[in-house]
């Protein structure tokens, strides 16, 4: 299919079933996190999946292409943002799977109904509104700060939109992990396993994984490390498997 591309925008290869992404370079483009995160979740055959927050659409059509889900639905309150993904979903063909919705991520219960997916997956923007640089473009500001929503809406919204015992799948940052836990534990969404990404082996976390049951009573499994790096510019073996390169 041909898809007319706007002023800056450009076609990236997803190294998956041959799939291609549109992305703007003055807006938010994807980054690693949004990848390790569709690697991390977990969909089984025939379930239905809402990404809170999708901006490029990039988690809904990664998990189509690396699971055997039914239905994959993103969220997106940024008009011209939201327009991208769904060109995006046309350039692929996969408008019989993945759709793209228009709307604010405190309205998903609303938007969708209650206990209405069977996972929930989200990578949300990581900085305080009150804390960080925050940048001059409106587009990125609001993909990186909680400006237009927090962890809280987030969470809860999250978990409302859950069945029983379905999964919630998020990406953040280590220092918010107090917040996460908090807000999930508010929301009747249990912890049940976390895994750290490290940069190099000896370097802290920089990024955290996080599955949470809605409604489970099981304890959190921490699991080993996962580590970006072997040495400047190699990844390990490991996230080369994540991103589908040969």
């Amino acid at each position: 299919m041909i898809i007319n591309l706007k002023e800056e925008e450009r076609i990236d290869d997803l190294h998956r079933k041959g799939y291609q992404i549109i992305q703007n370079k003055k807006r938010f483009c994807f980054g690693m996190d949004a990848v390790l995160l569709s690697g991390f979740a977990t969909v089984k055959e025939g379930e239905k999946v809402l990404d809170l927050g999708t901006g490029t659409g990039i988690i809904p059509i990664l998990l189509e292409a690396k699971t055997k889900g039914k239905q994959f639905v993103g969220l997106e309150i940024q008009e011209e943002v939201a327009e991208m993904a769904n060109r995006s979903v046309l350039l692929n063909d996969l408008q019989n799977k993945v759709q793209i919705q228009l709307g604010d991520i405190k309205e998903a219960s609303k938007l969708f109904g209650g206990a209405s997916f069977d996972v929930v997956t989200t990578n949300p923007p990581y900085m305080k509104h009150e804390h960080g640089l925050q940048n001059g473009d409106n587009s990125k500001a609001i993909s990186r700060h909680e400006i237009l929503c927090d962890i809280e809406d987030v969470i809860r919204e999250g978990a409302k939109v859950l069945k029983p015992r379905g999964r919630f799948y998020m990406v953040h940052r280590p220092n918010r992990l107090t917040d996460i836990f908090e807000q999930c534990i508010k929301y009747k969404l249990q912890p049940s396993k976390i895994r750290m990404v490290h940069p190099y082996k000896n370097k802290s976390a920089n990024m955290v994984l996080l599955e949470a049951i809605r409604g489970g009573k099981c304890a959190v499994n921490v699991e080993s490390p996962l580590i970006v790096y072997e040495e400047t510019g190699v990844y390990t073996k490991e996230i080369y498997d994540i991103y589908g390169y040969e």
